[in-house]
């Protein structure tokens, strides 16, 4: 029997290392965890989200979305703090997650990809 409690980590293939490494160090808050040539990873809660260079082009959806938890979830903060940034946040609604219905909101990364804050 397999038993998954939270997402452990998630690889992102990226273009452009260092623009992705800023947002999801400085927009999203998830400090530097460690870093080797070809691997970058930040902490996110109790996991990761790993950057790795793309070796050719991305090209196509390889991932629908993240979904990271933000706890506690103050969507005004929140929303200055993207807007800060120059990230346009998207509607805050009721959203089914790993505990149930909660507040969320979408936006995108420097690449296109999707990625969810998810309250409790």
């Amino acid at each position: 029997m397999i038993n998954i409690r939270e997402i452990d980590h998630v690889v992102l293939r990226c273009k452009d290392l260092d623009r992705m490494l800023a947002f999801y160090r400085d927009v999203l808050c998830c400090p530097l965890e460690s870093s080797q040539p070809g691997l970058i990873q930040l902490r996110a809660g109790r996991s990761l989200v790993d950057l790795v260079p793309a070796s050719g082009p991305v090209g196509g959806r390889n991932m629908d979305h993240l979904c990271l938890r933000v706890e506690p979830f103050d969507a005004a903060a929140i929303t200055l703090h993207l807007e800060a940034h120059g990230v346009v946040p998207g509607e805050v609604l009721q959203r089914s997650g790993a505990d149930g219905e909660g507040p969320s909101m979408y936006i995108h990364d420097p690449e296109g990809n999707l990625v969810e804050l998810k309250g409790p």
